[in-house]
């Protein structure tokens, strides 16, 4: 499974919805998600259409309309929005839950790289399947506290580009980031 363009840009923007909700942000318009995440608007429009006919977000129209998460974040599993945008997480047909096809070797029961991919597929499930949108959002908070980051959403985008362009030049200084490790392991580390 490889996560396509559709997929990352969907995460990372009901992600930035849970960011904003929880620094008290009700709303979110299309062109502050499209410029915080670096995504092109159009693109951006037909993926928060999509999460929003899937029930993962809601619109309110107008002036000061924008997006907002349609029911709790901690009732979003990843899982079901990569499945929702990407399709099913099985390398190969043959062993999706979600849309089985059979495959070609003449003895599915006992083929090597069908056992092989299903690890692959379950591996992929548990942890996408383990993780709630509030989950996600919690820890990124937790690290951009951590780390001093200005928390995105919370000042008007114009004091935020501000801010971005002086943190910019301040870890220009910084040294290089030590290597992360995965969202399980932040929570390890973290005690959580």
């Amino acid at each position: 499974m490889k996560l396509s363009k559709r997929g990352e840009y969907g995460l990372r923007a009901l992600i930035d919805i849970g960011l904003a909700h929880e620094v008290g942000r009700d709303l979110l318009q299309l062109n502050e998600l499209a410029e915080n995440e670096k995504i092109p608007v159009k693109f951006l429009e037909q993926i928060l259409i999509d999460l929003k006919q899937g029930g993962f977000l809601e619109s309110v129209r107008g002036k000061y309309g924008g997006y907002r998460l349609s029911r709790p974040a901690k009732e979003i599993i990843a899982g079901q929005v990569v499945r929702y945008l990407d399709g099913p997480l099985a390398p190969i047909g043959c062993v999706s839950q979600t849309a089985y096809e059979r495959c070609s070797c003449p003895d599915e029961a006992h083929c090597g790289l069908r056992m092989l991919m299903l690890d692959v597929r379950n591996a992929i499930a548990n942890i996408l399947d383990r993780y709630t949108l509030a989950d996600v959002v919690e820890v990124t908070l937790r690290k951009m506290r951590r780390d001093n980051v200005t928390m995105p959403f919370s000042v008007n985008p114009r004091e935020r580009a501000a801010l971005q362009k002086a943190e910019k030049a301040k870890k220009a200084l910084a040294e290089p980031p030590a290597f992360e490790t995965g969202l399980g392991e932040f929570l390890y580390r973290e005690g959580i």
